[in-house]
């Protein structure tokens, strides 16, 4: 099974707004705990949804542009694009199960 993949400034756009499934992108920090203690949760998202969601993650670091166009103040924060619009946010840890129920209306 394929690692999630990062995306950035510069593929944003291509990869994210433009896709033609809906897109879980998770915006995490390597110094952030919430972030490590939600990233097995990321793996199997992208394990489950293969094929109907792309999950990717975009480092909060590398990409302040892409934080402030999306008013992101704190990570881990997890926003479902659908058609290049914002169709779910959820900001701070949550167990699997929420999460799910969170994103699988707009799946």
């Amino acid at each position: 099974m394929a690692e999630v993949s990062y995306v950035n400034e510069q593929n944003f756009q291509s990869e994210v707004l433009a896709s033609s499934v809906p897109v879980l992108v998770d915006f995490t920090a390597a110094w952030c705990g919430p972030c490590k203690m939600i990233a097995p949760v990321i793996e199997q998202l992208h394990t489950e949804w293969q094929g109907r969601v792309k999950v990717v993650k975009c480092d909060a670091d590398q990409n302040p542009q892409v934080l402030m166009r999306y008013g992101i103040l704190g990570i881990p924060t997890l926003i479902l694009y659908k058609n290049g619009q914002v169709a779910e946010r959820v900001t701070g840890y949550l167990p699997k199960e929420k999460l799910v129920s969170k994103f699988l209306p707009h799946i």
